[in-house]
């Protein structure tokens, strides 16, 4: 039987998806763009990306240099994302046991959720000791190689876990990568026995992150906290030894709180193939 994309729907409005494509095309490397680029970026239409920029320019959403002609974003763009942790439960719920966390523990601590194979960083507490990882909120890292996807993933059916790993792209990021499906089963299992996941630099060289599963009403993983430290000041089992029992005090703080009620999975809220992950968005009129 033929899936149904969401895109395909008679709700779907593809020019308002065209232009929240132009939104989410500015990024760390490429923080400014003039037409032709955003042209590029979007895979849309020079007139398309010109009408686009010019009502989100009108909005507040974003800036142009009067020089350069490049766009920005804009502060305005910058609520979409305030409006998401404002509201929240997770977020709002998590808060005041992170920042507990954060003071017991003197190291950066952060709450992240999952979204398709990504876990999205939402909350954060940072150490005011030396640190060098910046994982600022609204960053996304993959299910596969973190503490925090890992933490989420063993808290799944077996079966759902492992075909969420083989969706995956599973690259390696570091020399310290997993990324045989064997030996990452392996860490879903070592996180059902101990209540905790751990990486060891599989994204940023040096990043020891330990993890445990948010759970709402019902036992679904809802998100994952995190303890992060330096290699330089801890041996990744004086991490795992310390911040293991923390993580999962706090994790099951959190679960008990009452603010979370139930939920879907997130892996069945999941668009298969929606627009806005990447599936092209055509140039119709806009």
């Amino acid at each position: 039987m033929t899936q149904t994309r969401p895109e395909d729907s008679p709700l779907f409005i593809a020019a308002l998806a065209r232009g929240v494509s132009v939104l989410r095309a500015f990024s760390e490397g490429r923080p400014a763009m003039t037409l032709p680029e955003l042209a590029e970026a979007t895979g849309l239409s020079k007139s398309s990306v010109q009408r686009f920029t010019h009502t989100l320019w009108t909005l507040g959403y974003l800036r142009k240099d009067p020089a350069s002609k490049k766009f920005s974003l804009g502060p305005w763009s910058l609520e979409l994302g305030m409006k998401y942790v404002q509201t929240s439960p997770l977020v709002l719920g998590g808060n005041p046991f992170l920042h507990t966390l954060n003071r017991n523990c003197q190291e950066t601590c952060s709450l992240a959720e999952p979204d398709g194979l990504d876990m999205v960083y939402v909350a954060r507490f940072a150490t005011h000791k030396e640190m060098f990882v910046n994982m600022p909120v609204g960053m996304r890292l993959p299910l596969y190689c973190t503490a925090a996807g890992r933490a989420v993933l063993a808290r799944l059916d077996p079966a759902v876990a492992r075909g969420l790993l083989e969706r995956c792209d599973r690259k390696a990021y570091t020399a310290a990568t997993l990324t045989e499906l064997d030996a990452l089963l392996a860490e879903l299992e070592f996180a059902r026995r101990h209540g905790y996941a751990r990486s060891n630099g599989e994204f940023y060289p040096g990043d020891i992150t330990v993890s445990a599963a948010v759970l709402d009403a019902g036992g679904t993983p809802l998100g994952a906290v995190n303890v992060s430290v330096p290699s330089s000041r801890w041996s990744f089992e004086q991490a795992q030894a310390v911040f293991g029992p923390q993580v999962v005090e706090t994790a099951h703080a959190i679960s008990a709180s009452r603010t979370l009620g139930r939920s879907h999975p997130f892996y069945e809220l999941e668009p298969p193939g929606g627009a806005l992950r990447g599936a092209p968005l055509g140039d119709d009129e806009a």
